[in-house]
């Protein structure tokens, strides 16, 4: 019987969806809607390998602009590990984004096998869960993000992402079972977050905020929009010492971190004001 041939082909967004349930039986928690935003970030940045008829093998690369790019969602069927078509699409994933700076969370365990490829520890991102629910003040100074011009969203959003990602993000705060709020500052925009359903619970993704103060606002009015009974979770980059204070300060407990990465120097941003990282998957 002639051997079947290994096949890598960019994804349609419904084979996006391949991806998110492989995520999702490796324990990361997707949003009902990811496939369906990640697919808007990068419509070329999703691949997927083939053996026959057979998916084995899923990356996502998505290229923000021509310097910088987030690899996610490397994974292979269990049973067709250590065959070598992991590193196959791994080295097509690395192909399209030649000369971008590359980012990923990866998790602690395959740091050196990514140290191998040329990615380099920038600091490690802790997930914590928690209990939603509670009560808001009524002094909360939180807004409807939507009720904003989407100018001055992308304004302050590109203070926090290495490159341009305004088309993701007007999908992102529009997204189905979510909710999104912003929190002004003299009349501006000083920080925002988003609450999305996902397949357990509700990821806090991103929250953003100039200072603690304003993080805690935009934390309580997210956090309420949910149920005592529902869990919540966020991802913090732990450089943050006030992220980690919030946390801890509403009982949330870390359930794993990851190591985030990057082929290049590590990008500057004022990660004091990243208080919960958007996406684990694409940055």
């Amino acid at each position: 019987m002639q051997d079947q041939a290994f096949t890598i082909k960019v994804m349609t967004e419904k084979e996006v969806g391949i991806a998110i349930d492989w995520a999702a039986k490796e324990g990361w928690n997707p949003g009902l809607h990811d496939a369906h935003n990640y697919y808007k970030a990068d419509p070329n940045g999703f691949l997927i390998g083939y053996l026959g008829d057979e998916a084995i093998a899923t990356i996502s690369v998505v290229k923000y602009d021509s310097s910088f790019a987030f690899l996610g969602f490397y994974i292979v069927k269990p049973e067709y590990r250590g065959k070598g078509y992991g590193m196959q699409i791994w080295q097509a994933g690395l192909a399209y984004l030649k000369h971008c700076n590359i980012g990923l969370d990866g998790v602690i365990e395959q740091q050196d096998n990514y140290k191998k490829s040329g990615f380099k520890l920038a600091y490690r991102n802790i997930r914590f869960e928690g209990s939603g629910g509670g009560y808001a003040p009524e002094n909360l100074e939180t807004i409807e993000l939507a009720t904003l011009p989407f100018a001055d969203i992308k304004e302050y959003d590109k203070t926090l992402f290495p490159a341009d990602r305004s088309g993701f993000t007007q999908n992102w705060i529009n997204q189905p079972n979510s909710k999104a709020l912003g929190i002004l500052e003299n009349g501006r925009l000083a920080g925002y977050g988003v609450i999305r359903a996902c397949r357990e619970g509700f990821k806090i993704a991103p929250l953003y905020a100039n200072t603690a103060k304003l993080a805690e606002s935009l934390f309580i009015a997210l956090k309420t929009s949910t149920r005592y009974d529902e869990t919540i979770y966020l991802d913090i980059p732990k450089v943050n010492q006030a992220a980690l204070a919030l946390a801890e300060h509403h009982n949330m407990k870390p359930s794993f971190e990851t190591a985030r990465m990057y082929t290049k120097e590590k990008p500057h941003l004022p990660l004091d004001k990243v208080f919960g990282v958007t996406s684990f998957e694409i940055g």
